[in-house]
């Protein structure tokens, strides 16, 4: 895809400066200098999940089409919502998913295997009225340890996707770009209630849990870059994250 011309004028401004501009007076050069100066967000955003698209899209397409998500954002961001850098994010990472459900990428066998783990933790769950281990995840399974957590690594994308599943349901309530002001005192409400059940149950999930999740939805690192902080596996580091989501879904599950 081309880049517009940017005029120098704009170079010096910052990107709250930009903004201001730009809702006085909106133009493609100026909300394509707004995008072209977080367009690192949305390369490294492809990296860090390339593998929900590698067997359907290139990286260069991936990045184009967030480029144009990132464009369509600049005329609905409101910076009352938060930081520009978190709204985009949040938006082309859903693009990437949308596009991963679209072609229905993950081999059946692991979205099968993945599905009936997340089954056994659920009902694991409300059994012991605590989190399973690994062992017992697997014996209720009937499979060996070394096979559930081969299924953990090789499931961490697809977890991503069913994560944003389970979070779907405040969205279709809301909808993606309503700030507080815009809701009903209903779905105020549902979202103060879920966002305080979300961070609720982050707060009770393992230190080694919690790093994961943070490196990787809001530092946007990479699997691998996080397990080098945390001296283990990138498949140890994917299990983890695996994990992860998995006692969120239980969590909140209605």
């Amino acid at each position: 895809m081309s880049k517009p011309a940017v005029k120098t004028a704009y170079a010096d401004m910052s990107v709250d400066e930009l903004f201001e501009e730009y809702r006085r007076n909106p133009n493609d050069e100026l909300k394509w200098e707004i995008v072209m100066r977080h367009s690192g967000i949305v390369r490294n955003i492809a990296l860090q999940i390339q593998g929900v698209y590698c067997t359907f899209a290139q990286l260069d397409d991936i990045i184009n089409e967030g480029l144009i998500t990132m464009a369509k954002a600049v005329d609905k961001y409101d910076p009352s919502i938060g930081k520009f850098e978190t709204y985009i994010a949040k938006r082309i990472r859903g693009m990437i998913i949308d596009l991963a459900r679209q072609q229905d990428w993950v081999p059946r066998p692991i979205r099968r295997r993945a599905k009936e783990i997340e089954r056994a933790n659920s009902e694991l769950y409300n059994q012991y009225g605590r989190f399973p281990t690994d062992l017992e995840v697997a014996q209720y399974l009937g499979i060996s340890e070394e096979e559930y957590q081969e299924t953990m690594s090789n499931s961490s994308m697809y977890s991503v996707v069913s994560l944003e599943e389970t979070l779907e349901g405040y969205e279709q309530i809301t909808g993606p770009d309503e700030t507080a002001a815009d809701m009903m005192p209903e779905a105020s409400l549902e979202r103060t209630e879920m966002l305080d059940e979300l961070t609720d149950a982050i707060a009770s999930l393992r230190e080694n849990e919690q790093i994961v999740l943070s490196l990787y939805y809001q530092k946007d690192m990479k699997m691998k870059d996080i397990a080098e902080i945390l001296g283990v596996s990138h498949a140890r580091a994917s299990q983890i994250h695996t994990r992860a989501i998995q006692k969120l879904k239980v969590l909140m599950a209605p």
